[in-house]
């Protein structure tokens, strides 16, 4: 099925007979390249899925839900949360909608409820565009490109980019909310290796508020059972190898999946959790060009000037050989 279009039902081949079918997270973009396949919403510039030769290699959802837990949506132009929604532009208090109720931040940014205008597509790519408009908390007009492609290595990699259409620069963070799974092993029996050397210390609200070397159950540079893990806690002086940091999901049969991030990415984003639908174990690692509260505390913070663009990239790999 090409999902790029609504498809039509049809009987005996001699026309439609029902409404097309529709999606909670609206149009569906298939990249088709050998064994390996993406599915990208129209919805918050999502990746429902990736798989390679049937092995689901990230978490995914039903036709008629929206992203659980924010799987695979695009985050812009700020990524995690602001405290209370509030910051503050020379001077001038800004006040952003709480969309975290329970802890009264603003979170994820202004897109994940939006969707994306289609800008290109072949059989191996597609792009996909949001604008953001100046609003109460953000007045800023700026545009939020997203890019999938399948890589002749049979990668997925995705490709951010924000321009700022405003006449005065604009503040940003990037970031992205894929949950990684292998296949049919449960993910609680999984190995994480994430290669950090220090962790954000939040407070109850998910704020961070210093940070320190990690140590203990959030060490995980040699790599940790996701049984024994709970967490939600940002990592940065990450392991860059030639311009890329990797975290890892190891099964117990040799096989793995990867994220990889630029190093535009200096931080990255880790949730361990017991919530995710019909899962006892789900992780999200979630890529981030700066961490929670960022438009308080300036870490990772970037400015646009005007008609300016910043582009940051990820991707997610995997070794699907059994040893």
């Amino acid at each position: 099925m090409d999902s790029r279009t609504s498809p039509v039902n049809t009987q005996n081949g001699t026309g439609p007979v029902g409404p097309p079918r529709r999606y909670a997270s609206g149009r569906q973009f298939e990249l088709r390249r050998r064994d390996a396949l993406a599915v990208v919403t129209e919805l918050a510039a999502g990746l429902r899925l990736f798989s390679r030769g049937g092995v689901a290699l990230t978490e995914t959802y039903g036709d008629e839900d929206i992203p659980p837990g924010a799987t695979g949506i695009t985050l812009a132009p700020w990524a995690n949360r602001v405290e209370d929604g509030v910051w503050y532009l020379n001077g001038k208090k800004q006040q952003l909608d709480v969309t975290e109720v329970a802890h009264n931040n603003a979170s994820h940014g202004l897109l994940r409820n939006a969707p994306y205008s289609l800008v290109d597509e072949s059989e191996f790519s597609v792009t996909l565009e949001a604008p953001i408009f100046p609003q109460h908390g953000y007045p800023f007009m700026v545009r939020h490109r997203v890019r999938y492609s399948l890589t002749e290595n049979l990668g997925l990699m995705a490709e951010q980019t924000l321009t700022n259409d405003s006449k005065e620069q604009a503040p940003f963070v990037l970031g992205s909310h894929p949950y990684l799974q292998l296949g049919d092993t449960p993910t609680e029996d999984l190995e994480l290796t994430v290669k950090a050397a220090t962790r954000l210390v939040a407070d109850r609200r998910l704020i961070p508020r210093s940070s320190e070397p990690v140590a203990g159950a959030t060490d995980l540079n040699h790599g940790k059972r996701v049984s024994g893990l709970g967490l939600d806690v940002a990592f940065t002086d990450l392991a860059f190898d030639g311009g890329v940091a990797r975290h890892t999901l190891l099964a117990p049969d040799g096989r793995s999946v990867s994220l990889w991030q630029d190093d535009t990415c200096q931080y990255v984003h880790v949730f361990v959790t017991d919530t995710f639908p019909g899962k006892q174990k789900a992780v999200a690692i979630e890529p981030m060009t700066g961490p929670a509260n960022a438009f308080n505390s300036g870490d990772g913070l970037r400015w646009l000037a005007p008609g300016e663009s910043f582009t940051m990239m990820w991707g997610i790999d995997a070794s699907l050989d059994r040893s």
